[in-house]
């Protein structure tokens, strides 16, 4: 073997044993440190709101409609960045809903977003929507495309901006882990469109981008999707602390 292979084969094996001793954290840092994204500024007495589909949902309890309940927040990701939010800036009075609805893609938002967004008069509105807007495609039988996502989702937003011009945007985006029960190879290359698109909404309307993606992909290095999602889309506990701390990743207090 010559001696440039060695040193090849040497810094790929240092690396990949680097990541897999890495923590959560560090794992997230290391999947944002390409793009060296956005933050959003917590201020006291921020409204911050949660939406999306049953990623988000996570069993929330929808009779509850107060801040801080931790039946209302579910038992995902807006939890567990909830609860370390309230923890880490007591002092800020900050108050967190849920309003994710399981199965929803962009123009079910659209339907309830008066209700579930505008009343609630978010600060920071954190949304997270595009896996049903493809996967319905394959097993549904929606019509959709991603055109037709791109379409609805910027609609979404103008509407959003124009009643609530000063609130601060998070999107998240889609994601898909191959090779676990409901993700497999009839997912691509289709499915990366609405990823791509995700990234390039937020950049046109100035919102910090959560790359899921990449942190689910870095975060295999350490422990196979199976650890991670339970069936290549919903997060499983593990999963679930990664994206919390994925989103804590976009904010500064």
């Amino acid at each position: 073997m010559s001696t440039n292979n060695s040193r090849r084969n040497f810094l790929k094996t240092a690396s990949l044993g680097s990541l897999m001793a890495m923590s959560i954290p560090e794992i997230v840092s290391a999947a944002y440190a390409p793009a060296k994204g956005k933050k959003i500024q917590l201020n006291k007495e921020d409204i911050i709101l949660f939406q999306g589909d049953s990623i988000t949902d996570a069993r929330r309890k929808k009779d509850d409609a107060a801040a801080n309940s931790p039946a209302a927040l579910g038992t995902s990701y807006p939890f567990l960045a909830a609860a370390e939010l309230l923890y880490r800036y007591p002092e800020k009075d900050l108050k967190c809903f849920n309003k994710g609805v399981s199965g929803n893609k962009v123009y079910q938002l659209a339907e309830r977003w008066q209700a579930d967004c505008l009343d609630v008069k978010p600060t920071v509105l954190s949304i997270l929507v595009g896996v049903n807007d493809f996967w319905h495609t394959l097993v549904n039988g929606y019509k959709g495309t991603i055109q037709t996502y791109r379409d609805d989702y910027k609609a979404l937003l103008d509407r959003t901006k124009q009643a609530l011009p000063d609130v601060k945007l998070i999107i998240g985006e889609p994601y898909a882990v191959i090779g676990v029960k409901s993700v497999d190879d009839k997912w691509y290359p289709a499915f990366n469109e609405y990823r791509q698109a995700s990234r390039e909404i937020a950049e046109s309307f100035g919102a910090a981008f959560i790359p899921y993606q990449e942190i689910y992909d870095k975060a295999q290095k350490s422990a196979p999707g199976s650890y991670w999602t339970v069936d290549g889309v919903h997060p499983s506990l593990a999963g679930a602390r990664l994206m919390a701390e994925a989103w804590l990743q976009t904010v500064k207090g």
